[in-house]
């Protein structure tokens, strides 16, 4: 079964945009996320995307998410679950 399948088996629409969004900026060496920049680029608000990521900070299985800071917005360190 291919990632992409498993994503939307599992996750919400939102979830998996989120979750498309961050594997991006992992490939482009990118660690931190701050919500409201997510959320300017894929057309939320910064509460729905705080809301999910945190969400998905307990369940993805994929990526390891988690809350770093605050300010501002709150800032998300993202890192790729060691297989």
């Amino acid at each position: 079964m291919n990632r992409k399948h498993r994503i939307s088996d599992q996750y919400s629409v939102t979830q998996d945009r989120i979750l498309s969004y961050l594997a991006l900026g992992l490939e482009a060496g990118k660690h931190y996320f701050k919500s409201k920049y997510i959320a300017k680029d894929l057309g939320l608000s910064s509460k729905e995307v705080g809301t999910n990521l945190a969400i998905l900070s307990e369940i993805c299985d994929e990526l390891d998410i988690s809350r770093w800071s605050y300010s501002n917005s709150t800032t998300w360190r993202v890192l790729p679950r060691a297989a």
